[in-house]
């Protein structure tokens, strides 16, 4: 059986995502900092759901937890990068470290992530890893500069891993999340779960590397 992760599960898109691959058969793997938060999570899915305690800043212990859930559960068919950091501030008095602590969550563990489990992918000419982006990467705000910049980061990063990982049968794309998630408006979580749906389902040829959720 396939094996759906997301990084970064939790209440909202995380949840919604995990749902759609959830009745497509997939085994869910949560994935999040505090597994004791998951477990209502896990339940609502059913059986088929695991829970992993995983720090995607820790570079180690995510390139770990992702081999041990392929061991146990199943080659990683899909992979979901649902995690990020608001660390809040201005670029002209933003805590160095603290930026670069953001840094860590919102760009590297992408990256770390994507290179623990491309190799497989590449190797049976399928997969996909989809990343949860947001508006901050095409219109930055002042107070929110190590989001901005992180969000920006993240897309940068995606599209060049589309670019390079597309012709060998592995869909790198983003879904842009313009707005503020939330239940009862356009921007419910499950309708940007069918926008990484539709990346999921294009077939090879036609990836496309973003959907812009405009909430329209």
């Amino acid at each position: 059986m396939a094996t759906c992760v997301i990084l970064g599960a939790g209440k909202g898109i995380g949840q919604s995502v995990a749902k759609e691959f959830n009745s497509r058969g997939y085994h869910i793997a949560l994935c999040a900092r505090n597994k004791d938060k998951l477990a209502e999570l896990a339940q609502q899915l059913g059986d088929d759901t695991s829970t992993w305690a995983v720090d995607v800043a820790d570079s180690e212990n995510l390139k770990q937890a992702l081999a041990d859930i392929a061991s146990s559960h199943g080659e990683i068919e899909v992979l979901v990068y649902n995690a990020y950091s608001a660390e809040m501030g201005k670029g002209s008095t933003l805590d160095v470290a603290k930026f670069n602590q953001s840094l860590l969550v919102n760009v590297s563990g992408a990256l770390v992530a994507a290179q623990a489990v491309a190799p497989a992918m590449m190797a049976r000419e399928k997969g996909t890893i989809l990343i949860t982006g947001g508006g901050f990467a095409l219109q930055p705000f002042h107070n929110q500069t190590a989001l901005s910049v992180g969000k920006a980061g993240l897309r940068a990063l995606s599209q060049c891993l589309h670019q390079e990982l597309g012709r060998k049968g592995v869909h790198v794309a983003t879904v842009t999340v313009c707005g503020i998630v939330k239940e009862g408006t356009a921007f419910a979580p499950d309708a940007i779960a069918k926008s990484f749906i539709a990346l999921h389902d294009q077939p090879k040829g036609a990836f496309e590397a973003e959907i812009t959720f405009t909430g329209k």
